[in-house]
């Protein structure tokens, strides 16, 4: 579950394997969630504070402009024009690419009330958890969709 909170997978991979490791359906779905909404904080405690000091180092800054700015591209145009909801939509998707992180980073960069962000952000990911989490357990019990 641990899955949930890297940046590598989120509940995307976390709610799955969990799942394939027989852990219950309702202890995977909380803590995933719960690992998942974790994130937000943390992300912008780091963006706020720390990043301003890594930015001295040219590799770092390289690669954070080069981050915010996929950020700023997958986001763009539906948080700045719809605010909560375009932020809400974007981190709701369970793609790659879109997600918490890429929603903290999108909150940062267009410079949203962090309340607000934090709340699009949860909402998001806790209907992006329940999409794969469903679809997990349908797929793991091998339900026949042919019928």
């Amino acid at each position: 579950m641990l899955w949930s909170i890297s940046p590598l997978g989120e509940a995307k991979v976390g709610i799955p394997y969990a799942l394939k490791h027989e852990v219950n359906i309702y202890i995977t779905f909380v803590a995933c969630f719960l690992a998942n909404v974790l994130v937000f904080p943390i992300m912008m405690f780091f963006l706020e504070s720390v990043n301003r000091y890594f930015f001295k180092w040219r590799f770092y800054k390289k690669t954070a402009i080069k981050i915010a700015k996929r950020a700023k591209r997958g986001a763009g145009k539906n948080v700045q024009k719809y605010g909560f909801w375009g932020l809400m939509i974007f981190v709701l998707l369970p793609v790659p690419g879109t997600g918490v992180y890429a929603g903290s980073i999108a909150a940062y960069v267009f410079r949203l009330d962090r309340k607000k962000a934090f709340w699009a952000n949860t909402i998001g990911i806790f209907f992006s958890c329940v999409i794969v989490w469903v679809g997990a357990i349908l797929i793991m019990s091998d339900v026949d969709f042919k019928k």
